[in-house]
């Protein structure tokens, strides 16, 4: 989720903390976590007029947040105050990342005729899945999830768009170069030539190909029964026709100047390669983020029903997800390699399964770090370069790994980033999404068939 996250790191002597830490932590530590996900996943359902208010969130948020804090600090001092200090600098990355991109492609408004017809979103899912490798699958999210639910505004059912947006576009769409998602951007930093990345194509394409063929006949027999509900309701939207034209251009150059941020703050630009120390990055995206709101015409955010409530929803929430998550994370980072994990698919659904809840960023490093030592690799410096020099063995556990973390954040709204913010734009837009469980019975139902399917063509 984030992608600033472990660029950072702590000092040696935190960092060997950290992992007795780990190595010890009850595993009843994580139940705050557990909590909060039922909370997020029934409270809408039972009480959904109260949930509505985001200062409600953030008292269910603080609440599960809390004992995690007391406990950390109290019982572990100096090593418990140093991951929250960690936490806390990870959360303010991702929420300015998020942010900055939320606001500056908020003032980027397509113009012209999007009807609302199979074809015309099959278009926009699949050059949104494309573009999420070039500016992120966050960056894509924010850009293209605006332009489908407009296009589609005369239709009864769109909570299916949304959903496959969220598949292909917030996370599949992401893994063909490390810009695409974060856990790709970490690999790059740990050794991963730039290029290898590319090497997924057939993943890529064989889920993304199939996401696309699905959505489509799905929204084809979804917009055949409204038309036979009510006769002639999209004809007047596909008779009229406007050229497309995109407003707001600037703000094009500053979301291309987040994208260049994020990649000479991991390459350590104008540092000789360190890491550019906390506050750099954050500061420049908070800058550009403010100059697109303040020079964007109020017409552009008007038109694109601009307001901040899907991000502070996102904020608030993700505020109690990155503490409570600590502890599952330091468990996994400190105990991973007593998985037993050894072969490509046993990576695959291992990494991919604990990416649809825990942020996957730190979930590749560990199985990265977990494929590194099963080939006598050692998890230090630029090592994942030493790693995929030792031949085809070693690529297909990295692919394994790739591939899982990213396409499997697709598996909840809380494996990846984007997903939570594109379903608080859509329910602004007055869509209704699906609940949390309701979300994961499509991707259960559609996603997990096409990683068993991935499994036995690439990973075993």
């Amino acid at each position: 989720m984030t992608i600033a996250a472990f660029v950072l790191l702590p000092t040696s002597a935190t960092a060997a903390e950290m992992t007795t830490m780990g190595a010890t932590l009850p595993v009843y530590t994580v139940l705050p976590f557990v909590a909060l996900l039922l909370a997020i996943a029934l409270l809408p359902l039972s009480i959904p007029e109260w949930w509505d208010h985001n200062r409600n969130k953030g008292i269910v948020a603080a609440a599960c947040a809390v004992p995690v804090v007391v406990y950390l600090i109290a019982l572990w001092g100096h090593a418990g105050l140093a991951e929250l200090l960690h936490t806390t600098r990870d959360y303010c990355s991702f929420l300015v990342l998020l942010a900055s991109l939320f606001v500056i492609t908020s003032g980027i408004y397509i113009r012209g005729s999007l009807s609302g017809t199979p074809l015309m979103n099959s278009a926009l899912l699949l050059i949104g899945a494309a573009c999420a490798s070039v500016i992120g699958t966050t960056g894509a999210s924010v850009l293209f999830i605006r332009p489908l639910l407009r296009a589609n505004e005369s239709r009864r059912a769109r909570a299916h768009l949304v959903v496959f947006f969220i598949f292909m576009v917030s996370n599949c769409g992401g893994l063909l170069t490390p810009l695409g998602d974060p856990p790709l951007f970490l690999g790059f930093l740990n050794g991963v030539p730039f290029r290898w990345t590319l090497r997924l194509w057939p993943e890529w394409l064989m889920v993304n190909g199939i996401l696309l063929v699905v959505a489509h006949v799905w929204d084809q027999v979804v917009l055949d029964r409204e038309e036979r509900e009510r006769p002639g309701s999209q004809l007047e939207e596909l008779m009229e026709h406007e050229p497309l034209r995109i407003d707001g251009r600037r703000n094009l150059f500053l979301l291309g100047a987040i994208i260049v941020i994020v990649y000479a703050s991991g390459r350590g630009v104008g540092l000789g390669g360190r890491p550019w120390p906390f506050g750099w990055q954050e500061g420049l995206m908070a800058a550009a983020a403010l100059a697109s709101y303040f020079s964007t015409p109020d017409e552009y955010h008007v038109q694109n029903r601009f307001s901040f409530a899907p991000i502070v929803e996102v904020a608030v929430l993700f505020a109690g997800i990155f503490v409570t998550m600590g502890p599952a994370l330091l468990i996994l980072n400190a105990r991973g390699g007593e998985f037993g994990l050894r072969q490509p698919w046993q990576l695959f659904w291992a990494s991919g399964g604990l990416s649809s809840f825990l942020d996957n960023a730190p979930t590749y490093l560990t199985f990265a770090a977990t494929a590194a030592g099963l080939k006598g690799v050692a998890a230090e410096g630029r090592y994942l370069a030493e790693f995929l020099g030792l031949g085809p063995d070693a690529e297909a556990l990295l692919r394994a790994i790739s591939v899982g973390s990213v396409c499997m954040g697709a598996n909840s709204y809380i494996g990846n980033g984007p997903n939570f913010m594109v379903k608080a734009i859509a329910e602004h837009h007055g869509v209704r999404m699906p609940s949390f469980f309701g979300y994961m019975a499509y991707s259960v139902g559609i996603l997990v068939p096409i990683f068993i399917a991935m499994t036995f063509l690439f990973f075993r």
